[in-house]
């Protein structure tokens, strides 16, 4: 399987602070954004990933992310010069896709939960269709809600309904088989102008295809795309960080905990960054893990 961030738009219901950078380089708490939807995508076994943006926005997250070598990954880029949708990214990525499965996860997504990456390698594991990830909320209406049967199969989903027929908000983590491609391919741009994921979601539902996993208790799905939700998530990161001792979506962490670089390997990242508190937990990682430095 490969992986997708999609870290594209113009962010503006975060502008004005949106309008210099792209929204999934802003820092929460103590990385940038886009660390913790790469995050997901390596705790999932995935190794091969494209991220996708605006063209003014992408020479930044190359100069961030490099060719993801450092980390054990191998990193691509493409453009969205418009914000057409979320199932265009699967029209983009054609290529990068070739044969394969492929998962998708929103630039400005934050997932958190112990044991994630079991449940994340379990959902794709002999993928016959798509997988969603379902989350409970307070307030479906504002929300894609999804209803499915006792044996996890989707059997709807509704935008923002006035009467949800379930609390489960669909997020903003999908994982698909290639049949994705030619689905968004043919796909009819909404009265928006814009591909919608939704309707890539209704197709595997008509095809008896589709299921949800949900992340109930002890996961956190947080959304960045407002000022308080931005806010919010950096204090839920921080209360979390600062009780706990771990860091959440440190890659280099990751990384060594998958087995894509060693202990050694994760020593010498930590120390290019040893005058932050990252670069130092980063370090105590690996000694932890039998780095000799």
């Amino acid at each position: 399987m490969k992986g997708i961030v999609l870290a594209g738009g113009s962010g503006t219901r975060l502008h004005p602070i949106t309008q210099a950078v792209s929204k999934q380089l802003l820092p929460v708490y103590d990385k940038p954004m886009v660390y913790y939807p790469l995050s997901v995508l390596m705790l999932s076994g995935i190794r091969e990933i494209l991220v996708i943006s605006t063209p003014q926005d992408l020479p930044l997250f190359r100069r961030l992310l490099g060719d993801g070598s450092q980390v054990g990954i191998e990193l691509s880029y493409a453009e969205q010069p418009q914000p057409n949708g979320l199932a265009e990214a699967f029209v983009i990525g054609a290529d990068f896709i070739g044969d394969d499965d492929v998962a998708l996860v929103l630039g400005d997504n934050i997932f958190y939960g112990q044991g994630f990456s079991r449940v994340l390698r379990e959902s794709s594991r002999g993928l016959d269709g798509c997988m969603l990830f379902g989350y409970p909320v307070r307030d479906p209406e504002r929300y894609g809600v999804g209803e499915i049967d006792a044996d996890g199969k989707l059997l709807s989903i509704e935008e923002k309904p006035a009467h949800p027929r379930s609390n489960t908000a669909i997020t903003g983590l999908y994982f698909y088989d290639n049949e994705v491609v030619d689905i968004a391919r043919g796909l009819r741009p909404s009265a928006r102008g814009e591909l919608e994921i939704t309707d890539v979601n209704l197709t595997y539902i008509r095809r008896n295809r589709a299921r949800l996993t949900e992340l109930g208790r002890g996961f956190a799905w947080l959304d960045t795309g407002t000022h308080d939700s931005l806010l919010e998530a950096g204090q839920f990161v921080q209360v979390l960080e600062h009780r706990t001792g771990v860091r959440i979506a440190c890659l280099e962490e990751v990384a060594l905990r998958m087995g894509y670089i060693s202990a050694d390997d994760c020593f010498a990242l930590g120390a290019k960054l040893v005058k932050s508190g990252y670069g130092d937990y980063v370090m105590d990682v690996a000694r932890a893990a039998g780095a000799t430095g």
